[in-house]
């Protein structure tokens, strides 16, 4: 069996909503039986045997064939009384095991002219033998309203003809006496009832002295009596003998025909499970159809490439309010084992993880998965999540102690046969530690060949894809100029956390925005853009390609159109046209592409390179405006001749100067590689390491 860590492992992936779908499709409680003990199984065999049903029956119902599985009645109880010595059915329950026998051979007849079209489905009910004497046994004896038949016995016969002929003699003589006493008066508004099982008439109370019979009882009000007449007892007498006899002669008849059917039983129950099975089948192909849901190519081996995937939950809901859904494409395999989700905050990464791992928990539990059936699965031993706040009150554990609880657990259990899910990893402390604890769990986890996916924010696991075997990046996409994500999924490339572009979406003030620019780790800033410009233009590459595809199309029609034209040198002069709109739009994709390609070394060299500034320094050339490096160079030359380098270890009250924009400023404080740095009045949280000791050169003139 499937293992899941933590036990809420499939709460969390929402496998139990799926469930509860899966419930509302079945019919019969047998069938809603399997789904409450569904379970999530490892073996190929097994898993591959339950979809390839689920996938006949789904193809069964879309060629509108009507498989004839019409017995969805509980019968268990009846089951275990028809095993019992001395047990005897009622009517209604033996005319329930003639319908569930009668429903099997439907289907077996339904299978036999289908001649092995739908194998899966037939294999089920090949060890399955129609009995026809359990309906020949039933038949006998009731009939089709769970009634004994008057023939069931002789006996039972001459009972009911017997007890027919006196109710006859009873109606008419009880005729006679209401015409007899309503002539009289005697008769209140309702002229008879039956009381105690006896049939009497209704007396106005004053006349109750008068009618001779026995007294039943009387109305609320105590203004009428009921008497059974006296000419009626000895007939009403004869009657609840007969009908006596006749109970005591259908139980007999009961009882004996409950006897012949137990040494059925065996087969019954059978049936009844088959049944359930086809119910449960048939319900897991209509959640099927409502998903979209097919059966993927299956693999032996620990993977999982999905092709035009969606999350099954969103999609319903999507359906219901004629929304569009955006489909995801994944693979992870021995080569490329973790994925690193980067990019907004509310842009997807979450969703895109929990849509492979509840996709991956319904294949191993037989279900199909919405997906193209062009998608390859794996099997897994081990799916292993950490998503949302695991903080835990009753263990006294905070976010950040929980989530390393979560992550020993994945370090001592992970392995080549794990599927792992981690979102937010490292979140919930100081974020160098937990950005550095992240780097170290993620590269443990390949080394132990575990499959999963990550999501992030900090840059540092970003950068990992080029230095540790079996880790890719992969961005959810951002629209800058709408401030709106777009939830696609691009693997291959890091993605911008837009912290910012965020920001200015909420509203905030371009005041407190500019400051936390300001404050922002320059170099980590500076890739940060780097990541946010490559993927903008990569996304107006995209669209540019779009544009000169829909362009190359038009202009082919155009070129059919003119061909037909009389005009040959207005021909000319638009096809000129045509030729220079091309060769500018060439033109911008050479030049994006281009520019796609100088982005991507330069995330190569930020990966690869000791020395970042030498990186800096190339991207500034890409990314940043020439007006700027030429400010940066004059103020170089400026500080040059006012101040010299000194060097050493900076001390509180020396002069600093940046190494980058050589603004000069005082160092006020210094908390191990953290400084405050005064320039003017202004007080600057900055790195130390960007900084040098320098003095004026006025004060060495003065000092020689």
């Amino acid at each position: 069996m499937l293992q899941l860590y933590p036990a809420n492992a499939g709460e969390s992936l929402e496998f139990s909503k799926i469930k509860q779908l899966l419930l509302e499709k079945c019919r019969c409680d047998s069938a809603k039986e399997r789904v409450h003990s569904l379970r999530f199984n490892s073996r190929l065999d097994f898993i591959e045997k339950a979809l390839l049903q689920t996938s006949e029956f789904r193809s069964l119902m879309s060629g509108n064939d009507y498989f004839p599985n019409d017995f969805t009645r509980n019968i268990e109880k009846e089951l275990q009384l028809l095993a019992i010595s001395g047990a005897t059915l009622a009517g209604p329950q033996l005319l329930l095991m003639k319908d569930l026998a009668q429903c099997i051979r439907n289907i077996l007849t339904w299978l036999q002219n289908h001649n092995n079209l739908y194998p899966q489905i037939q294999a089920l009910a090949d060890k399955i033998t129609y009995e026809k004497e359990i309906v020949k046994i039933v038949d006998a004896v009731i009939d089709e309203q769970g009634n004994v038949r008057d023939n069931a016995s002789k006996e039972l016969m001459q009972i009911r003809m017997e007890l027919s002929k006196q109710r006859q003699n009873l109606r008419k003589v009880f005729e006679t006496i209401i015409r007899k006493l309503g002539k009289q008066g005697y008769l209140a508004d309702i002229s008879e009832s039956f009381l105690n099982g006896r049939r009497t008439v209704a007396i106005t109370a004053e006349h109750k002295r008068i009618v001779k019979g026995i007294l039943h009882g009387e109305s609320d009000t105590s203004k009428t009596v009921f008497i059974e007449p006296e000419e009626t007892i000895e007939l009403n007498n004869e009657i609840f003998s007969l009908e006596r006899s006749e109970s005591r002669e259908v139980h007999r008849i009961l009882a004996q025909t409950t006897a012949s059917l137990s040494g059925y039983q065996p087969h019954l129950l059978s049936y009844y499970h088959l049944v359930g099975l086809y119910d449960f089948i048939r319900a897991k192909a209509q959640l099927a159809v409502d998903m979209n849901a097919f059966m993927p190519r299956l693999s032996a081996h620990p993977g999982i490439n999905l092709i035009k995937a969606y999350h099954p939950l969103l999609y319903l809901n999507n359906k219901r309010n004629n929304k569009t859904i955006i489909p995801t494409n994944i693979e992870l395999d021995r080569q490329q084992r973790i994925l690193i989700i980067s990019g907004p905050n509310a842009g997807g990464k979450t969703v895109t993880m929990k849509t492979v791992g509840l996709l991956q928990l319904m294949l191993q539990a037989g279900l199909l998965v919405p997906a193209d059936p062009n998608s390859e699965m794996g099997i897994f031993k081990q799916i292993m999540i950490h998503i949302g706040d695991t903080q835990s009150i009753e263990h006294e554990l905070s976010t950040y102690s929980a989530h390393l609880r979560d992550m020993k657990y994945f370090m001592d259990f992970a392995n080549g046969k794990t599927l792992f899910f981690i979102d937010e990893l490292g979140s919930g402390s100081d974020p160098n530690l937990g950005g550095a604890f992240a780097e170290a769990i993620v590269e443990e986890l390949a080394h132990k060949h575990a499959l999963g996916i990550v999501t992030t924010h900090y840059l540092n696991l970003k950068v990992m894809a080029g230095k540790v075997n079996g880790i890719v990046n992969g961005a959810m996409a951002f629209d800058e100029e709408k401030l709106e994500p777009l939830y696609q999924l691009s693997i291959g490339k890091p993605g911008s956390s837009y912290t910012f572009a965020i920001a200015q979406r909420s509203g905030l003030d371009d005041k407190i925005i500019n400051r936390a620019r300001a404050l922002t780790e320059r170099g980590h800033f500076k890739l940060d853009k780097m990541l946010l410009q490559t993927e903008q233009q990569v996304l107006q590459l995209g669209n540019k390609e779009k544009d000169l595809n829909k362009l190359l199309k038009e202009n082919e029609k155009l070129k059919k159109e003119y061909e037909h034209l009389n005009d040959k040198e207005r021909v000319h002069q638009q096809q000129e046209a045509l030729k220079l709109q091309n060769k500018i739009k060439k033109e911008e994709l050479d030049y994006l592409r281009e520019m796609e390609r100088n982005f991507k070394q330069i995330i190569i060299d930020w990966k690869k390179s000791e020395n970042k500034n030498d990186v800096i320094k190339n991207a500034e050339s890409v990314l940043f405006k020439k007006k700027q490096i030429q400010s940066n160079q004059s103020a170089a030359r400026k500080a040059d001749k006012s101040f010299e380098l000194v060097g050493g270890v900076p001390k509180t009250g020396d002069l600093l100067r940046h190494k980058t924009n050589h603004q000069i400023g005082t160092l006020s404080d210094l908390r191990d590689k953290t400084a405050t740095v005064m320039i003017g009045k202004m007080p600057f949280k900055v790195s130390i390491e960007e900084w040098v000791v320098v003095r004026k050169k006025e004060e060495v003139k003065k000092k020689k």
